[in-house]
């Protein structure tokens, strides 16, 4: 190796990747000596076989389309209805007063126990996993802006009062700018309750979904395919929060 590959491996290493290549290395290995019964936990090699035959038949790709789908319509519309109710509440304390004791009530109620009625009210269409998923998600949200909202510096809305800024432009030009950082770190928990609570989503009745495919590895008895749509999972909600990473740190930059 040269000196540049070596300093290049290093830093990978150093980067986190020690740890999950460790893992790894410890999991085939103990595979391959018979540690554990394989059924119960398989090799990575199966798991590997498990992600390619899935791959190339397009089940892995519709099972995630649908997945990625349902997460886009929940967790948009949570955002939506996080952002402009912490705005309301934070814009207009007696709202706040009044609402609060409710909110609270709901945010204590875990979303896994409103299935059945939501399969009583809805069928067993999409509208029960989205909102399942909206209800898990609504609360990061909403308290991280509404944070941002009351933390705003009150001298700064006095001036903008001064100049003659409407209520709109004192919340455009004053009040989003300072909140906005509470905003990305609400929205960025968010996302990762939205994928907190997929497979919870796809146990309403689902025919698609990476949840709906573990459940159904399971029946199978194919824990192979299980640990592969948990990995799946896992890496496509990393690869998600990276990117929201960056576009919060462009936004950052931005203001």
């Amino acid at each position: 190796f040269t000196h540049e590959m070596k300093d290049t491996a290093w830093k990978i290493l150093m980067s986190g990747a020690l740890f999950p290549l460790s893992v790894l290395l410890l999991w085939w290995y103990g595979a391959s000596a018979g540690w554990w019964n394989t059924f119960l936990l398989p090799s990575p090699g199966a798991v590997w076989r498990a992600f390619t035959t899935a791959a190339a038949d397009g089940t892995l790709a519709e099972n995630m389309c649908a997945s990625l789908g349902r997460i886009a319509v929940g967790f948009g519309l949570s955002a939506a209805l996080a952002i402009s109710l912490a705005f309301l509440c934070g814009s207009f304390p007696p709202l706040l007063a009044q609402l609060d004791p409710t909110l609270e009530f709901l945010r204590h109620i875990p979303p896994m126990a409103v299935i059945p009625m939501l399969i009583l009210w809805f069928g067993i269409g999409e509208s029960p996993k989205i909102i399942l998923i909206i209800l898990a998600t609504f609360f990061p949200v909403f308290l991280n802006t509404l944070q941002g909202v009351r933390g705003c510096d009150p001298g700064l809305i006095e001036v903008a009062r001064v100049f003659g800024y409407s209520r709109w432009e004192r919340c455009r030009h004053v009040i989003l700018p300072s909140a906005l950082p509470a905003i990305l770190t609400g929205l960025q928990l968010g996302l990762g309750y939205s994928w907190r609570s997929l497979v919870a989503a796809e146990l309403v009745a689902a025919s698609s979904g990476l949840g709906y495919m573990i459940l159904d590895a399971e029946q199978l008895s194919r824990s192979d395919v299980v640990l592969m749509g948990i990995l799946v999972i896992g890496a496509l909600g990393a690869a998600l929060d990276y990117l929201f990473v960056i576009i919060s740190k462009a936004a950052g930059r931005m203001r």
